[in-house]
């Protein structure tokens, strides 16, 4: 592990993020690692990351020159994307990843597909309208009724709900079948889900209920 940490962390992608959004995510993930060119995001909004990872192919020399060298960690491989090399080197409780979408779809789907492909780092990815994460085998989020809840398979999986108008139950999701966009929350929200391959779309204000919700679920993934 590059950061091994007992806080949340936020972690800056090279898309574009504002100040206000980098503030909100600190204020619940107080430790800040950049991806790569992420870190010229930072340093442009006054923020200097107490670590950068990545191949180092976006990131300026400017910021290179602007922070120390010990915090500067190069994966040179180029098998894997910058997220995918900052996600397999954190070991905190809560990723909050800011950056990652809203630029290039290619780029959010490559980050969609990491998190999968590590079901036991608990992470969320903020973007301007809207968040997304994996859901754990259970959850219970306590959001308003009329919340829009989108629920994308990104393998085959089934679930049980309770607090959806359209419950999951006994039905049989997968990304080339059926798929659970544009649900709605009546209420609390409690799932659960059969294997780690549901991404969990919502909008972006309740970023802090996703995270209490993902803070204290006692249900966790292999690899945690």
């Amino acid at each position: 592990m590059i950061v091994h940490v007992n806080e949340p962390v936020t972690l800056i992608g090279g898309a574009a993020v504002t100040k206000a959004r980098i503030n909100r995510a600190v204020a619940l993930a107080p430790g800040v690692v950049a991806a790569d060119g992420g870190a010229d995001a930072a340093l442009d909004h006054g923020v200097t990351p107490d670590a950068v990872i990545g191949d180092f192919d976006s990131i300026s020399p400017e910021a290179l020159d602007s922070i120390p060298g010990d915090r500067l960690h190069r994966i040179e491989e180029q098998e894997s994307t910058d997220f995918d090399k900052c996600l397999r080197s954190i070991r905190a409780p809560l990723v909050i990843g800011i950056g990652f979408s809203g630029d290039r779809l290619d780029h959010a789907l490559a980050a969609y597909n990491t998190l999968v492909r590590m079901p036991g780092r608990r992470c969320i990815l903020l973007g301007a309208e809207e968040l997304v994460f994996l859901a754990p085998p259970s959850l219970s989020l306590d959001l308003e009724a009329g919340t829009r809840v989108s629920l994308f398979p990104m393998g085959a999986v089934e679930g049980v709900s309770d607090g959806l108008e359209w419950p999951i139950n006994g039905l049989n999701f997968s990304p080339d079948g059926r798929v659970g966009t544009s649900n709605a929350a009546t209420g609390t929200v409690h799932m659960s889900v059969t294997a780690p391959k549901m991404l969990v779309i919502l909008p972006e204000h309740t970023l802090e209920a996703v995270v209490r919700a993902l803070l204290t679920t006692t249900g966790l993934w292999p690899g945690e």
